[in-house]
């Protein structure tokens, strides 16, 4: 009798033991079970509270992040903030509980079609860490991929998706910057994703995953690239009425702000979007653009905000007026310096559904925040990776004859190959393989990030892109950059837009002579880089600008009738002949 009340009495003790090891377990799933929910594996607390910063330990030395910091930037907790086209969830997590995963081959329950898996993460290894992990596909295939997580306390600030002012310790508040970043790794084409596996990679901490749409069921009408964070206005309730000149058409509408390289949210008050008659006047009454359903957007610290799709007849080849309040102080803003377009910024007050010019009082040369409108449907967009040549420096303005504008123009004029629309993302003084912006923090400098640096944001994250032309690097060579380094950066631009399945053109480094700087050492650079572009087969094809462009006569110098006058740019003749010289067929592969 005592044996049997002993045995049952084990047997209630281990039943009780069992229920919380079972707990714990769904709590924290190990490597080797099912997929799971990305915050059922959270292990790792990243997130302190200013007063009580020994409740987290990112990085295994007591550091972490501040909660008031990442509050100030607009990263509250349960947040979704689009990076780089994809929706990411900010741990919905208070100060001081598990925020993130250290990657150790978990499998996580991912779901969804799209071009690219995309994770917010960062390392704590004082290096950048790299590790590979594998997608499951519902058709029961497979896919690696390579992710690589920038160290966050020394990773670079040009390729950032948010900078914090602190570094948290348990001993005090450090003024030193804090990083995280979105990275993007490629997934099979069509395929519905089910699972995906982390890698095993020690100091890799990921916080949210998903899978990225580029832009299915949309043409890129127009955009441009952020290319810098310069001081503004001060802007105080004001309206801003911008002016950009569609490439493609379609029967709906979207546009997309950014607030890059941002360290603070910026507050969309309301916007329209309306055909331009003349000047700032409207042909139409503006319509009323919405973001998930309201009136206006908030956008965090480097993040973007997508207006919901909109009945709106986009015409091609027409200016089109976005015009947005700001119902707050803006003292500095992301900007597109040259944008060779007069556009108009209005007396204090909402005046985004006034259809007439009245209000709008002064002119503005730069896009600020606005970087891309959409169309429905449509075969997709060509995405142009340039400097100020591709910027349209010394064309004329308002006129809209860049190269990239001839060049839609003629796709608008045929029906050999699809109408892509044709995105311009050329920045004034950009070079392939250095940063002239840092990255971070307001500066007088618009010259971009490098190419390198802001091909992901500015190429692979662009609306349903299906080629990409690269036409940089004189900058470079200007700077002093020497040949093999340039052929370096374009190389590896080419094979990671051919690893995402984008069909990579190359274009010839135009001459120079007789301009200040453009010595015949420079030259002789430029003419190793063209003589590596007119052989490699790194790039699908090869555009041969220089060829078109040069003087029979003094192949180092441009011909006369195409140069604007700075012996750098060619003027609105020599840019019709670029645009001219593309074989469209090689767009479409």
């Amino acid at each position: 009798m005592r044996r049997g009340v002993w045995s049952t009495a084990v047997v209630l003790a281990l039943l009780a033991a069992a229920v919380p090891a079972a707990s714990a377990a769904r709590a924290a799933p190990g490597p080797g079970a099912g997929p799971q929910p990305l915050e059922r594996l959270f292990d790792n607390t990243a997130v302190s509270d200013d007063a009580r910063p020994g409740r987290a330990d990112f990085d295994g030395t007591g550091a972490s992040l501040s909660a008031q910091d990442l509050a100030a930037a607009g990263w509250t907790p349960g947040r979704t903030l689009t990076v780089q086209g994809a929706r990411l969830r900010w741990p919905r997590r208070a100060a001081g509980e598990p925020d993130n995963v250290r990657a150790a081959g978990q499998s996580v329950r991912v779901t969804g079609r799209g071009d690219a898996l995309a994770f917010l993460v960062a390392g704590t290894s004082g290096t950048a860490v790299t590790g590979t992990g594998t997608v499951t596909y519902a058709d029961g295939t497979g896919s690696a991929y390579r992710l690589t997580a920038p160290d966050w306390r020394t990773g670079p600030l040009a390729t950032k998706a948010v900078a914090l002012p602190h570094v948290n310790t348990p001993g005090r508040q450090l003024a030193e910057k804090a990083r995280l970043y979105v990275v993007t790794a490629p997934l099979a084409a069509g395929r519905r994703v089910t699972s995906v596996r982390l890698p095993r990679a020690a100091g890799l901490h990921v916080f949210a995953l998903s899978v990225r749409d580029a832009g299915r069921g949309w043409t890129g009408a127009w955009a441009t690239s952020t290319s810098g964070h310069p001081a503004v206005g001060p802007w105080s309730g004001r309206t801003l009425r911008l002016v950009v000149h569609t490439s493609a058409g379609g029967p709906r509408v979207r546009v997309r702000f950014d607030n890059t390289f941002a360290a603070a949210p910026v507050r969309i008050g309301g916007a329209t979007v309306a055909v331009r008659g003349a000047g700032a006047a409207a042909r139409e009454a503006p319509v009323a653009l919405s973001f998930g359903g309201a009136r206006g957007v908030d956008i965090p610290a480097g993040a973007q905000a997508y207006s919901d799709p909109l009945a709106f007849a986009v015409p091609a080849g027409r200016d089109l007026l976005v015009s947005f309040h700001l119902p707050g102080t803006v003292t500095a803003a992301p900007v597109h310096r040259q944008a060779l377009q007069r556009s108009y910024l209005s007396e204090p007050g909402d005046h985004t559904a006034d259809g007439t010019a009245g209000p709008y009082t002064s002119t503005l040369t730069t896009w600020p925040l606005l970087t891309g409108v959409d169309t429905g449907g449509g075969p997709g967009s060509v995405v142009l990776l340039g400097d100020s040549i591709t910027d349209g420096d010394r064309s004329t303005v308002d006129a809209n004859r860049r190269w990239p504008d001839a060049l839609a123009r003629r796709l608008l004029a045929q029906n050999a190959v699809p109408r892509y629309g044709v995105l311009n993302h050329g920045i004034s003084g950009n070079r392939v393989t250095g940063d002239r912006y840092p990255g971070d923090g307001v500066s007088t400098d618009t010259a971009g990030v490098s190419a390198l640096n802001r091909f992901d944001r500015d190429v692979l994250a662009q609306t349903s892109v299906r080629t990409a032309v690269v036409f940089e690097g004189v900058n470079d060579l200007l700077a002093g950059t020497d040949a093999r380094r340039v052929i370096g950066g374009l190389r590896e631009l080419a094979e990671r837009g051919r690893a995402r399945g984008l069909r990579m053109l190359g274009a010839t480094v135009l001459p120079c002579g007789g301009r200040a700087g453009c010595t015949a050492a420079v030259d002789a650079e430029r003419a190793a880089v063209n003589a590596w572009l007119r052989q490699t087969d790194a790039f699908d094809a090869v555009l041969d600008f220089d060829a078109v462009i040069r003087d029979p006569a003094e192949p180092a110098r441009m011909l006369p009738a195409y140069d604007s006058g700075d012996h750098l740019h060619p003027g609105d003749t020599g840019l019709a002949a670029i645009a001219g010289s593309v074989d469209l067929a090689l767009l479409a592969g």
